[in-house]
């Protein structure tokens, strides 16, 4: 790629073999020494964030753009000969594959606590997949990447997952009362975790484009106490069948001609409400219609929907590219930012863990419910 030389330009492109790199940097080690004029590839599937004497300058979208440094060639070398022949003005560029990474797995490594209505406090274990995209390339390698040369789902998977099983902990305590009721509640629960974990994954960049569970595990016993109840339905269903069986057979007596089936008519009569009470008792609830998905891309900070090329929100005039967030509120602040306009809370400060005050277990910040023990924070 022409980047350890005195004389040529730079022609800076990267091309994923692998297709699991989220981000790579040029060059790998160490840094570079750009120079002025150098021309940088972006593919459409790919953004790249351009970092000159330490700060992040742009990211670029497709196409081809002309990098601009104070590195001249060979003047460049003359000028550095105080620092050892090695330029103090470095420069490097990493490229941010933009695609959807599909079937990156998320599950509990331990189980975890969920008080049920009826069976008290029980632990569960749950796994599942997600999908991940990168939609804010510098709040990326800002937040998650740092200074390393190749970045790729594997680094990034197991953080990931404890996120994503963390707010699946306070979504299962919030949303469902007894796992009696959990089958037929998996696509409900999928949608209300993912739309809970939005938040935490836009303060990184990220976009969770899909979410699902595979599967949610009580321990063998509260398995068998389950089989249990399913039986007992079984044999419900069957008394509300014997109890038909019954009702058209009396109905055919009716239809016989004579006292007799006068006699059985009128009792028919008689026995019909108290034999259907409980057979028809409701419909099934209605299904929940999937809403609209939203637009693809949207500004950071109003939320309303931006062109794919635009720089700046035609709406509120947010710079689409977020460069800084505050880890308290969240709020979207400029590059040069040392506290947060909205909270004052200092730039380089992070948010506490949240300490659970029953078992003392180290939770995440935002977290409703005790992954070890259950009770609410």
């Amino acid at each position: 790629m022409g980047t350890n030389n005195v004389i040529f330009l730079e022609v800076l492109e990267w091309f994923d073999d692998t297709g699991r790199a989220i981000v790579h940097r040029i060059p790998e080690t160490g840094s570079g020494e750009i120079k002025l004029g150098a021309q940088l590839t972006v593919r459409e599937s790919q953004a790249a964030v351009f970092y000159y004497q330490g700060k992040a300058y742009d990211a670029f979208a497709a196409g081809r753009h002309t990098l601009t440094t104070a590195n001249i060639p060979i003047l460049n070398k003359i000028l550095s000969i105080p620092w050892a022949m090695t330029s103090p003005l470095r420069a490097e560029v990493y490229f941010v594959n933009m695609k959807s990474f599909p079937n990156l797995k998320w599950g509990t490594k331990d189980p975890v606590a969920f008080k049920d209505a009826e069976l008290g406090l029980i632990r569960l274990r749950a796994f599942g997949m997600f999908n991940l995209r990168v939609v804010q390339p510098v709040l990326f390698i800002n937040n998650l990447v740092g200074t390393q040369g190749v970045y790729t789902t594997q680094d990034i998977d197991e953080y990931l997952s404890r996120v994503i099983v963390s707010r699946f902990n306070d979504h299962l305590g919030e949303n469902l009362d007894t796992i009696f009721n959990l089958p037929g509640r998996y696509d409900d629960l999928s949608e209300g975790l993912k739309k809970r974990l939005a938040e935490d994954f836009s303060h990184y960049g990220l976009a969770l484009t899909h979410l699902y569970i595979s599967s949610i595990t009580p321990p063998p016993e509260v398995q068998q106490a389950i089989d249990d109840k399913s039986r007992l339905a079984v044999f419900d269903d069957l008394n509300k069948l014997l109890k038909m069986k019954a009702a058209m057979a009396v109905e055919k007596i009716s239809e016989q001609q004579g006292e007799a089936g006068a006699g059985v008519g009128m009792g028919l009569g008689v026995m019909m409400p108290a034999m259907f009470s409980n057979l028809f008792g409701g419909g099934p609830p209605p299904g929940n219609g999937g809403a609209p998905s939203g637009p693809v891309t949207t500004c950071p900070d109003c939320k309303g929907p931006v062109p794919a090329e635009a720089r700046f929100c035609n709406h509120c005039g947010h710079q689409i590219v977020v460069l800084q967030q505050c880890r308290q509120c969240g709020k979207n602040l400029p590059s040069s930012a040392r506290f947060c306009s909205r909270c004052g809370t200092k730039v380089e400060e992070k948010p506490a863990s949240k300490i659970c005050p029953h078992c003392r277990t180290e939770n995440l910040q935002e977290s409703v419910f005790c992954n070890q023990c259950g009770e609410k924070l």
